[in-house]
């Protein structure tokens, strides 16, 4: 090819698809990384959520730690489309993820407590009530809560239970046993129009706790009408200004909440009292449904001076719950 030839042939310009690494192609993956971002949000600022309609904000709050699995799936797209944007925004929601619940991963038990408390919402429908007496005999507790207990059933956990908890109270569909003696036993009014929770003393031989024993009512996830707790949120105010009255320092909460504690609605209660998985745990302590746990309903939490030293859960029984246990030092 001549001279002129060359400086008339025409000069083409690759695009950024076939130049160098895609890789460094920014432009792709934008939807992935908006996608991204939009988990973040929905993670670091899951309380701004309304509950105005259906009452999502408290229905996330419920399931929010699985949010996290956003980011693996979002991690493979990203690489499939081979995006650092989409990757690069991935980091957003993972980090905001363990910021929120790393700390759960990591085992927080500091060793054997002075006494251990279990509660455990045995079912109505229990198939197996003579295998949750079992579990409950060796679960090496010293005070035991039970919910949702039927009217039939209870002779059974009475007679069951005797031996390693002689002292015992039942009020309604919830009860307490203990090792230690019981006093001061009082219903507790959670606008129900009938009985679901109980106050009770407890005179260990380190001196008195005030057990509270709960089952607030249930919620459902419903098309029509989203998440419908106003029962429960009513029950949750009730309960929340028994406790803000309790007079003994050292303070007990156990039953089935029928929510987290990340569910603002459940703030009369929870921002009173800590939540013995959160302080000393290992793992989310997911206790509903008991076939597969997603949530954990089912709650151990104390105020005053009291410091719990671990919290577990306990194997599946006949129940649809599975029990929670946790040791405190006085």
């Amino acid at each position: 090819m001549t001279q002129a030839d060359s400086a008339q042939a025409p000069t083409t310009t690759r695009s950024p698809e076939t130049t160098g690494s895609p890789w460094r192609d920014w432009r792709r993956g934008w939807i992935l990384a908006a996608l991204a971002v939009l988990v973040a949000l929905l993670l670091a600022c899951h309380s701004w959520l309304p509950n105005s309609f259906g009452n999502f904000g408290s229905l996330l709050e419920t399931f929010l730690p699985w949010l996290g699995l956003a980011v693996p799936v979002l991690l493979l797209l990203g690489l499939w489309r081979r995006s650092a944007t989409a990757l690069t925004a991935v980091l957003l929601p993972a980090l905001v993820w363990f910021h929120l619940f790393g700390g759960l991963l990591t085992d927080k038990s500091t060793g054997k407590g002075d006494f251990t408390v279990l509660s455990h919402n045995v079912a109505a429908a229990n198939t197996d009530p003579a295998g949750t007496v079992k579990l409950l005999n060796d679960s090496g507790a010293q005070i035991v809560a039970l919910e949702e207990l039927a009217g039939s059933a209870v002779p059974t956990y009475t007679k069951g239970l005797a031996a390693k908890y002689p002292y015992h109270a039942v009020e309604g569909t919830v009860g307490l046993w203990s090792a230690y003696p019981l006093a001061d036993i009082s219903p507790v009014d959670l606008k129900m129009g009938w009985t679901r929770a109980f106050r009770a003393t407890v005179t260990t031989p380190k001196g008195p706790l005030a057990v509270y024993v709960a089952h607030l009512p249930s919620v459902r996830v419903k098309f029509d009408g989203g998440f419908t707790a106003g029962r429960r949120d009513v029950s949750a105010e009730a309960l929340g200004l028994a406790i803000r009255q309790e007079s003994i320092q050292r303070v007990l909460l156990l039953g089935d909440l029928n929510g987290t504690v990340n569910d603002r609605s459940l703030a009369p209660v929870t921002s009173q009292l800590r939540s013995a998985q959160g302080a000393a745990g290992n793992g989310f302590g997911f206790s509903w449904p008991s076939a597969f746990p997603m949530a954990r309903i089912d709650q151990i939490l104390s105020r005053g001076p009291l410091t719990p030293t671990d919290s577990w859960v306990l194997p599946a029984d006949g129940s649809d719950h599975r029990a929670v246990a946790a040791a405190y030092r006085y």
